[in-house]
C-alpha cells in the first residue's frame, strides 16, 4: 500500500465515491486499494494528492478522525484554478487510483483550550467540520460560524443538521434571499481566557478574522489557521540574490524571474514542495544567515520576525545572500 514519491511515502488509494456535495464542490471518498486500514489522523489533518497531470495539491480530511477505512476530502472548483481543482472535478473519477501522502497536521486542535470558536468560510468548512465532530465527541465547549455565499454553495449542510452539535452552528449567507453577514468585530471583540480561535477559508476572510482578533488583543497562541491558497505579492524591489547551501558551501544565484525552488531545482537541488503558494509549509527551510523577504501565509508574524526559516517556493531575500540549512 505504501510507495515512495519525492523521498516521501505515499499511499495508493482508490476513489470509491465521488459526490456533488454543493455547487462546484465534489466530495471524494478514498480507500486503500488492497483493503488495508488507513493510517490514523487527527482533526485538522490534510493529505497531499498526486494528480494525474503531475500536480500535487493539499486537501483537508473531513471525515470522522476515528475512521480507518476511508479518507474523505472536498474540492471546490476554483474559477482561477491552476489545474488542481479542475483535474479533481473533470479528470478524477470513481475507480481511479491516486497516490496520496500520509496525513499531516499543521492545524491541530489545542488540548489546553477551554472553549473553541470555529470560523469557516466556504470550502474552509472541511477541516473545521472534522474539528467540530471531534470536539462534540469529547463534550468540549465550542461554537461554529459557517459563512458561504448561498445555501446552494454550502457543503455538508445535511450532515451538520443531523449532527449532535447542530445547535452550536450558525450559518451566514451573503447572497441569499435574506442575506446575513458575520460581524467578526463583534464576535471577536472580547478576549476570553482559554478560548482558542480556528479559522479556515478564503484568504480575505481569514485575513479579516485574524487582523480583527489581533486588534482586540488575542495572543498568537490562541489563534489557529490554515490557508488554502494565496496570491504571491510581487514587489518592484524583488531582485536577484544568492543562496548558499550550508552543507556544501555551494552558491546559487536566484534570478529575479525565478523562485528559490525553481533555481535550486535547475541546479540539481530538489526541495519537497506542494502548494507553491506559501500556504502549506511543505518546503519550509531553515535560514542560518541573511534576512528573508517573507511572502508566505504559513508562518506566524513572530515566526517571520525570527528570520530563521522561510518558504522557498515564494519567499525571497532582503539581504544579498541567504545561507540555507540544507
Amino acid at each position: 500500500m505504501t510507495n515512495t514519491s519525492n523521498n516521501a511515502p505515499t499511499l495508493s488509494l482508490r476513489v470509491i465515491k465521488k459526490t456533488l456535495e454543493a455547487v462546484d464542490i465534489y466530495t471524494f471518498e478514498l480507500a486503500s486499494a488492497d483493503g488495508h486500514p488507513l493510517p490514523s489522523f487527527a482533526a485538522g489533518s490534510h493529505i497531499d494528492v498526486h494528480l494525474p497531470d503531475g500536480l500535487i495539491r493539499q486537501y483537508s480530511l473531513c471525515n470522522d478522525s476515528n475512521e480507518t477505512h476511508r479518507y474523505q476530502i472536498a474540492v471546490l472548483k476554483e474559477t482561477a484554478s491552476r489545474g488542481g481543482s479542475l483535474a479533481m472535478h473533470e479528470i478524477v473519477q470513481e475507480g481511479d487510483l491516486l497516490q496520496v501522502s500520509l496525513p499531516r497536521n499543521h492545524f491541530p486542535l489545542s488540548s489546553s483550550a477551554k472553549k473553541s470558536v470555529l470560523l469557516a468560510g466556504g470550502i474552509g468548512i472541511t477541516p473545521i467540520l472534522c474539528m467540530a465532530e471531534r470536539l462534540a465527541k469529547s463534550a468540549a465547549e465550542f461554537e461554529l460560524h459557517y459563512c458561504a455565499r448561498s445555501p446552494e454553495r454550502a457543503a455538508f449542510q445535511k450532515r451538520i443538521a443531523n449532527s449532535s452539535f447542530s445547535d452550536k452552528v450558525k450559518f451566514y449567507f451573503s447572497q441569499s434571499d435574506h442575506p446575513q453577514k458575520i460581524d467578526l468585530n463583534e464576535l471577536l471583540a472580547t478576549l476570553e481566557d482559554g478560548c482558542h480561535i480556528y479559522v479556515c477559508g478564503p484568504k480575505s476572510f481569514m485575513d479579516a478574522a485574524l487582523n480583527i482578533a489581533r486588534k482586540h488583543g488575542w495572543p498568537e497562541n490562541q489563534l489557529h489557521y490554515e490557508f488554502f491558497g494565496a496570491e504571491i505579492v510581487k514587489s518592484e524591489t524583488d531582485g536577484s540574490f544568492d543562496v548558499k547551501i550550508a552543507s556544501s558551501g555551494r552558491i546559487i544565484n536566484i534570478p529575479k524571474e525565478q523562485t528559490v525552488t525553481q533555481a535550486l531545482a535547475a541546479a540539481g537541488i530538489d526541495i519537497l514542495m506542494s502548494c507553491e503558494q506559501g500556504v502549506c509549509g511543505t518546503c519550509l527551510t531553515g535560514v542560518l544567515d541573511g534576512i528573508p523577504d517573507h511572502k508566505d501565509s504559513y508562518l506566524t508574524p513572530d515566526e517571520k520576525a525570527a528570520n530563521d526559516q522561510f518558504t522557498p517556493c515564494c519567499s525571497r531575500a532582503k539581504s544579498a545572500q541567504l545561507v540555507l540549512d540544507i
